[in-house]
């Protein structure tokens, strides 16, 4: 079934399909953008006090993974647990404030 915000009633516009050279075009065109994504390295051109930090906290997370403690938690598992408490005003919180909202480390 055609998507029905496309084609509305009077428009106009007759929605088809995309033909088979359109779409091994755009394959290509996603491959290309993947590849250059790969080589540009974005993480290697960030300054070297963010390269530090994310390293930091994908280390701390790793660690917490191994030993299976409970702190300290990223931004997204705070978010989780403030959601299930329903912590109002929670998705304007940063990490640090979701972290003293719910009495984390």
């Amino acid at each position: 079934m055609p998507d029905e915000g496309a084609a509305e009633a009077g428009s106009g516009y007759q929605f088809r399909m995309a033909t088979k050279r359109q779409t091994q075009t755009a394959k290509q065109n996603v491959k290309k953008a993947q590849s250059a994504a790969k080589s540009k390295r974005t993480l290697a051109h960030l300054p070297s006090g963010t390269r530090t930090a994310l390293g930091k906290q994908g280390a701390a997370v790793a660690q917490r993974k191994r030993t299976g403690g409970s702190a300290p938690k990223t931004r997204a598992e705070l978010y989780e647990l403030a959601k299930r408490r329903e912590l109002p005003g929670r998705s304007k919180m940063g990490r640090d404030q979701l972290a003293r909202a719910l009495g984390e480390k």
